[in-house]
């Protein structure tokens, strides 16, 4: 049998495997077979040597034309193989994207942040505008404009973070009623929620982090009933139809007259329970006509200009609203407690 005849059986023979191969393994033993050092069309390559030297040539010839057919027929093959291969893999991962799916876990509202979010709408909705300020704060801003003298014990470093003599920790919100009223002629209305800190120890009704929205209202002609006229609003507002408010003397050193208020029971509506322990009423915060000294020292005419403030603690707020029975609970970072305000 001449060199042609053997090449086309080979051919023919590669032809009728290749249409079998469906994986790479049996791919390359047929490349090995035919191609590989001991092949079969290496054999003839080796064989090259009996022929005479004019066969020579055209039979090389032949060789290296079969060596390319054989190649181009084994990368087609492999081709397809990888072509099956992609298909087979995109069939096993099709995901049908309209099929309904369940929703990962969502997160939830903190609920000093719910409160929060209340009482800005609340307010806003009244015409304030909310401010915001640095929680590391100069004493300027946070004592001595707030007419809190050298010798306040709310200055002492028992109760209050220093980072300096002159920096501290703000100790409240206030010092946001100082800078605006700095910045700002009146008419100014204005609530500052945010941050404070104070050096309490942990425990069931305290923290040495917690929050506040303080308010500030400087006008002509700004009056006591003014002030109720906007926490009475704040109470039903956040509590519901029939929650009011009372007013019990106190002092603060920014306010003339001072405040402590008080508002109805939201759990027993003033009837009396364990909640507002049979009085009916629950103390939320406290307030004042703006000292006028204050409003002297930001640089605000007392004699022609009047205003009230109030400091509003968030975390109490949201206390009462959740009855959670202890404070730490809103810091701990518990999933459990945190999912129910979902």
């Amino acid at each position: 049998m001449g060199m042609r005849e053997t090449i086309d059986q080979m051919r023919q023979m590669m032809s009728q495997e290749l249409e079998k191969v469906c994986d790479k393994q049996t791919l390359e033993a047929l490349r090995v077979r035919v191609l590989g050092k001991k092949g079969e069309l290496t054999a003839l390559l080796r064989g090259m040597g009996q022929l005479s030297p004019e066969e020579r040539p055209a039979a090389g010839q032949l060789i290296n034309d079969a060596r390319e057919k054989f190649t181009a027929m084994l990368e087609a093959r492999q081709d397809a193989l990888r072509a099956m291969e992609r298909a087979t893999a995109l069939q096993r991962e099709n995901i049908d994207v309209t099929e309904p799916a369940p929703l990962p876990p969502a997160g939830s509202a903190h609920p000093v942040n719910i409160v929060m979010r209340e009482m800005v709408d609340c307010f806003t909705g009244m015409g304030f505008e909310v401010v915001e300020g640095p929680e590391i704060e100069l004493d300027h801003y946070n004592f001595e404009l707030m007419n809190i003298p050298k010798n306040h014990p709310a200055r002492d470093a028992q109760d209050t973070f220093y980072i300096d003599d002159n920096i501290v920790l703000r100790t409240h919100t206030s010092p946001m009623q100082a800078r605006t009223m700095l910045t700002r002629k009146p008419p100014i209305r204005i609530i500052c929620p945010g941050r404070v800190f104070r050096s309490d120890e942990a425990d069931a009704t305290h923290s040495p982090v917690f929050h506040q929205m303080e308010g500030l209202v400087v006008d002509r002609d700004v009056t006591m009933a003014d002030l109720r006229g906007t926490l009475n609003a704040f109470a039903e507002r956040v509590y519901g139809k029939g929650i009011t408010t009372r007013f019990r003397p106190s002092f603060f050193p920014f306010t003339e007259p001072s405040t402590e208020v008080d508002l109805t029971c939201s759990a027993c509506h003033g009837k009396g329970c364990r909640v507002c322990k049979g009085t009916g009423w629950i103390e939320v915060l406290g307030a004042g006509m703006v000292n006028p000294r204050v409003l002297e020292m930001c640089g605000i005419d007392s004699t022609v200009y009047s205003g009230f403030a109030f400091g509003i603690g968030l975390d109490r707020i949201a206390m009462m609203r959740y009855a959670v029975p202890d404070l730490r609970l809103m810091y701990e970072g518990d999933a459990r407690f945190l999912g129910q305000f979902r």
